[in-house]
């Protein structure tokens, strides 16, 4: 019987050992189109991924985000650990089947939401000590501790514990960050080596290039963590008040640094033209809370810009929510009708803004895989960040 499962892990290794496979490369940017293998299914890059902290996105079920269609979800490490708690999802058989998701699952280490716990968490070496938001009951994170979690959630893509400064941090503050960041992801690589997964399926790991927008820094970290030698690379401690220009130069330098066969996860990224503008730069994979969150705040991404929908000029406006045909949501519901539904706050308004919005980012990849296969991404590129950037 031993022999038989040591078979099947080595078995599950192998098929897994080429995760990503590029299957097209622009000729005038760094953009690409590929396959990302998981234990859950393959997915084409560049994609986004909708949020689902506690393992649901909001206002929409497992089954609304599958037809969009998404084939991936991000979920919180932390949020799952303080609810429900490892012992439920262990029970339940990982999250996949706690939230009747057959599909992708990729999981933060919850180290963002950590280190925002400003006044109720202290950093050593070991790990991070905080407490709860919830009850203030103390808790403590080592970069072990985080991989177990994970385990027990049973992602597909388990992230590294990093420290992540805010925007304004300053210099000091970046390098103690990237050496911190260094020494848990070597440690997290050991420990997830030595460790098996609790639900048969293989897990990725992937370490976090930290170095706010320094970027001697970034190259540093990113090296240190290359050596690794891990399937993925995320970049954070991005998108944490930093100017939009300095976002665009550490990721177009990063482009020239991270290994070009592994995929890029650029972490809590973004608008619609922050999505463009990136791929540009060679990224793989996007998460933003910002398309359901926005939805639920009455914004709604089109092709044509952004819409407002409880601006009174869509009281009377008869017109589908985007002319263009990508969302039966768009279609099927005029202006006018979400308009009247936020504004007497019905809940089936919170239902059709996030669908439609999540939607757009979906159907907004797609097209951007078909213009890079088309080797024309750039000019449509230039043509849609007009229409964004502008606003």
């Amino acid at each position: 019987m031993y022999f038989y499962v040591q078979n099947i892990r080595n078995m599950i290794k192998k098929i897994m050992k080429n995760i990503f496979k590029i299957t097209h490369s622009s000729k005038k940017s760094s953009a690409r189109s590929g396959i990302l293998k998981t234990a859950h299914g393959t997915i084409n890059t560049p994609f986004f991924m909708p949020i689902a902290t506690y393992g649901a996105v909001k206002t929409q079920s497992s089954s609304d985000i599958k037809k969009l269609p998404s084939d991936i979800l991000l979920s919180n490490t932390y949020h799952l650990y303080i609810r429900p708690g490892t012992d439920i999802l262990e029970k339940a058989g990982g999250l996949h089947k706690f939230m009747n998701w057959n599909d992708i699952i990729l999981t933060d280490s919850g180290g963002y939401q950590v280190y925002s716990l400003q006044g109720m968490r202290k950093i050593t070496d070991d790990g991070v000590t905080f407490q709860s938001h919830l009850d203030g009951s103390k808790h403590h994170f080592t970069p072990e501790k985080v991989v177990d979690i994970q385990r027990s959630i049973g992602s597909d893509i388990m992230m590294m514990l990093d420290v992540c400064p805010p925007g304004d941090a300053s210099k000091k503050e970046w390098v103690e960050a990237l050496n911190l960041t260094t020494k848990w992801a070597m440690r997290a690589k050991k420990y997830y080596d030595q460790t098996k997964p609790l639900y048969g399926h293989h897990q990725i790991i992937s370490p976090i290039v930290q170095g706010g927008t320094d970027l001697n820094l970034r190259k540093q970290s990113a090296m240190e963590l290359i050596d690794i030698n891990c399937d993925m690379y995320a970049i954070g401690g991005l998108a944490v008040g930093e100017p939009k220009e300095e976002l665009l130069k550490v990721v177009n330098y990063m482009d020239t640094i991270l290994p070009k066969e592994k995929p890029r996860y650029l972490m809590g990224v973004g608008t619609p033209a922050d999505l463009v503008e990136n791929i540009l730069n060679g990224v793989d994979m996007f998460d933003c809370v910002m398309p359901t969150r926005n939805a639920r705040n009455s914004q709604l991404f089109t092709f044509n810009g952004k819409v407002n929908i409880k601006n009174s000029k869509y009281k009377d406006d008869f017109s589908p929510i985007d002319d263009n045909d990508f969302s039966l949501m768009s279609t099927q519901y005029s202006k006018a009708y979400l308009h009247h539904l936020f504004k007497t706050n019905e809940i089936l308004g919170l239902r059709i803004a996030t669908q439609h919005n999540l939607k757009f980012y979906i159907h907004l990849m797609n097209e951007i895989r078909k213009k890079i296969k088309a080797d024309c991404f750039e000019d449509w590129a230039k043509d849609f960040l007009s229409r964004y950037n502008n606003e």
